[in-house]
């Protein structure tokens, strides 16, 4: 099926020169819209700007408005094929104010975001993923008329999670039917991270963590702080409880990591006011799905009890719920040759277990295919502390730093690795099928 092989070797040698040249406008795309970072749900110009970029290319068809500000771009190849790979690149950034000196930087604030305002800035990379499957869709445009199948790119908003009254994200675009027509043959992907540039980290099974966000309202009753017994305090059951949470792991008979986080509180009234709710707002992480509803079971008997105990009330919800990421062997064995043949052997890792999540899970495990880790930053791998910083270089600077930074030489890479998976797929070179 496909390609003889003389012809894919032409394709592979054609994206390295192609690669090279798209990398001055690989970089003024990351930096733009790094400069111009927007919150989950509200990424319209990100999306303008992937959107104009892919009509220039004379796509066959670019979809805007799905789920939000999704842009989904198809390309079919001039030679017949059945077989449909989508590239994914998530698009919305933090609230998080950057402390990265560089001339790029963001000053951005949205005064307008529910529970703002928030200085907002890319520190989890996703700028560099819409300009890597944005350069792919470039390289892969003029080879259209040597592909078969066909190429989906796609655009995805929220998977930083959107406010918690919206919906959004992966789950959003595929109810939405973004990947309906055509349906994937592979997912594919990759986050940037604190990996030695140009190194790829791989994981079999559960890659990234299952997740949901917890919301936990403790009810009191409000009355002047001068005089607290009058009321009943929600404040220090609500303390009680992120507390317990954080002990929770200690709990649960799990041999895989687990995590139960309290990241926000939020209150009414001020100083001298006893307030009438509290309400935690957290999240729980599993490596391994069948810990999640035992943790969520023990959380809500902790939060519920506790403040019973303090003479409240508690109600707990579990929201936006994302399964894990899960890479099969499969999917991995018949991937390996192509990782091997653009980044070498030596450049490939196993990564272990991680509590991050990504809502690309959503697509990788309905469809197939596989989401990988890239490393962009001036590091080492080292055989006592596994990462080490290069002398000389910036360091370890882990996602949703306020100091995250990527090797934009080391995109330019990203960059033919999406594009020798997307040939080989559709060439029929790599599936979970002839992984044998």
């Amino acid at each position: 099926m496909g390609h003889a092989h003389g012809t894919n070797e032409q394709l592979y040698a054609a994206i390295d020169r192609l690669a090279a040249e798209h990398q001055r406008a690989l970089v003024a795309m990351r930096r733009d819209i790094h400069a111009h970072p927007e919150l989950s749900n509200r990424e319209q110009r990100t999306a303008r700007v992937v959107a104009d970029h892919l009509r220039a290319l004379g796509l066959d068809e670019v979809r805007t408005g799905i789920a939000g500000h999704g842009v989904v771009g198809v390309l079919r190849g001039g030679l017949p094929g059945e077989r449909v790979i989508a590239l994914r690149a998530d698009m919305d950034a933090l609230p998080v104010e950057e402390s990265a000196d560089v001339e790029f930087a963001s000053t951005v604030v949205d005064k307008d975001y529910p529970g703002g305002p928030f200085p907002v800035a890319h520190a989890c990379g996703h700028d560099c993923h819409v300009a890597t499957v944005a350069t792919t869709a470039s390289v892969l445009a003029r080879l259209r008329a040597d592909l078969p199948g066909t190429a989906l790119f796609v655009f995805q908003p929220a998977e930083e999670g959107p406010p918690i009254d919206e919906t959004g994200g992966a789950r959003a675009m595929l109810d939405a039917g973004a990947l309906a027509d055509p349906a994937p043959t592979m997912v594919f992907g990759m986050h940037v991270g604190p990996f030695p540039k140009g190194f790829v980290a791989c994981r079999v099974g559960n890659a990234l963590a299952g997740s949901c966000l917890v919301r936990v309202r403790v009810e009191g009753v409000q009355v002047h702080g001068s005089t607290p017994w009058l009321g009943v305090d929600p404040m220090p059951a609500a303390a009680d409880i992120i507390g317990g949470a954080g002990e929770l792991y200690r709990r649960i008979p799990a041999f895989d990591p687990v995590t139960v986080t309290i990241g926000h509180v939020e209150d009414v009234g001020r100083f001298n006011i006893v307030p009438g709710h509290v309400i935690l707002l957290g999240t729980i992480r599993c490596s391994v799905d069948a810990d999640m509803a035992e943790i969520q079971r023990r959380l809500r008997t902790l939060a519920e009890n506790v403040a019973r105990a303090y003479g409240c009330s508690a109600t707990v919800e579990y929201l936006q719920d994302v399964p894990p990421v899960r890479n099969t062997r499969a999917w991995m064995d018949a991937a390996m040759p192509t990782l091997e043949r653009v980044v070498g052997r030596e450049a490939i890792v196993h990564s272990p277990p991680a509590l991050g999540y990504d809502d690309v899970s959503v697509f990788v495990n309905t469809f197939g295919g596989l989401y990988l880790t890239f490393g962009v930053q001036d590091i080492r791998l080292d055989p006592v502390t596994l990462l080490a910083p290069i002398p000389g270089g910036r360091g370890l600077v882990p996602n949703h730093n306020p100091a995250f930074y990527a090797d934009e030489d080391a995109l330019q890479t990203s960059v033919r690795i999406h594009a020798n998976v997307a040939v080989d797929h559709l060439t029929g070179r790599l599936s979970a099928s002839s992984a044998a």
